[in-house]
């Protein structure tokens, strides 16, 4: 039997700095398609020199326009990709073997992502274990604005291979980007009719701080990892700092 067909896919917004690298990573793609939310930098035009098709489309949410591209595909395999992310060899020919013979309906794979110049191999950094292979027909992604995720009914199997993500430029963009997302996760909390108490706002950083650092060795990590979970610490208490103002300004 042939291979089946992939359709790589990502959604994008000004994302020059590091789009290149992940097309690069994926020429092995029968169709690389991309939706943008209105880039104004060279993002279009690295997208052109490796013949993506482009849609323009004002953004959703993460979930619903991860979806929304995922829609615009040609075929039913789909690798969905940030910006900021490229596939290793190894992954490479792992994503190969399983479109030779699809076992499952979706697959995960481990995610290595990069900080402050080191590759985390511990804590909250590793092994990171992301679902971005399926078949459309099978999962789609969550309709949640942010810390979407992919929602598979079918069995889901595991890639060899890491995805190698780029998880910050600078220390100062990267707390710029936690404080977006943090904003859109106590606001999707409120609609939901979330409270947190004293208790919340304590406890959730402490105990993640536990699990990451200790538990799960992210102190082996060095420098990187202790300023990883710690920012990964503060954004759990933001998030509920900022629920609390929403429902004090309701």
């Amino acid at each position: 039997m042939s291979r089946h067909k992939l359709s790589v896919v990502l959604i994008t917004l000004n994302a020059e700095r590091a789009l290149e690298a992940c097309l690069a990573s994926v020429p092995f793609a029968d169709e690389i398609v991309i939706v943008d939310s209105g880039s104004t930098d060279r993002t279009l035009a690295i997208a052109a020199q490796y013949q993506a098709r482009v849609i323009q489309q004002s953004f959703l949410g993460f979930g619903p326009q991860k979806q929304f591209a995922v829609e615009q595909a040609s075929f039913d395999w789909v690798l969905c990709l940030d910006a900021d992310e490229r596939v290793s060899p190894e992954l490479r020919d792992s994503i190969l073997a399983v479109l030779d013979a699809p076992g499952e309906g979706a697959y995960r794979m481990p995610r290595c992502n990069r900080f402050m110049g080191r590759w985390l191999r511990h804590g909250e950094g590793y092994p990171d274990l992301s679902l971005r292979l399926f078949n459309r027909q099978q999962a789609r992604w969550s309709d949640d604005r942010v810390h979407e995720y992919v929602v598979a009914p079918c069995r889901v199997g595991l890639l060899s291979g890491d995805l190698m993500h780029e998880s910050e430029d600078g220390i100062a963009d990267y707390l710029n980007k936690q404080n977006r997302y943090t904003t859109m996760q106590a606001e999707a909390l409120f609609a939901r009719g979330k409270r947190a108490g004293v208790a919340k706002l304590l406890l959730s950083p402490l105990l993640r701080f536990v699990k990451f650092y200790f538990l799960r060795r992210g102190f082996l990590d060095g420098l990187p990892g202790l300023v990883h979970i710690s920012i990964g610490c503060f954004n759990s208490f933001s998030k509920y700092a900022k629920l609390n103002e929403l429902h004090r300004q309701r």
